[in-house]
């Protein structure tokens, strides 16, 4: 994935047909890497991601190898270390009814704070209890 904020919340609900089944329980996502994050954030606006990205470097610019002590891998190095700390590893999100307890107008993100991160690997774990009548809901939130 490039460099920045992404809404994945489409492709994390296709990855869990399961919740369909689910009458209330939580859903815990966690990005194993330390220079990517999660977070939740407004889903429509196509500049909401571009502005994010832009504040976080902001926060934590990449600079100077003076600026930090950790560059092992470039400049982008710590940086991104910083940012994936303020912004957090793991995301746990209600389930009611068959549906991740999203607002409206909210989404959930991966960013990625390196310029060349390669390949990111989230776990998923979905707990809870099922539909007693055993039938599935509809939708995808």
């Amino acid at each position: 994935m490039s460099r920045g904020c992404h809404v994945i919340t489409r492709r994390l609900l296709e990855q869990l047909p399961e919740l369909a089944e689910m009458e209330v329980g939580l859903a815990n996502f966690f990005v194993q890497h330390t220079s990517a994050s999660l977070t939740i954030n407004e889903n429509a606006s196509p500049d909401v991601p571009l502005d994010l990205a832009d504040s976080l470097d902001r926060l934590a610019p990449e600079g100077t190898q003076q600026r930090y002590r950790h560059d092992d891998e470039g400049p982008d190095d710590m940086p991104a270390h910083v940012k994936s700390s303020l912004m957090g590893a793991s995301l746990t999100l209600p389930i009611q009814h068959g549906r991740l307890a999203l607002g409206t107008w909210q989404g959930i993100y991966l960013n990625e704070h390196r310029n060349y991160g390669g390949p990111r690997r989230l776990v998923i774990t979905v707990q809870g209890q099922k539909r007693a009548d055993g039938r599935k809901y509809s939708g995808w939130r």
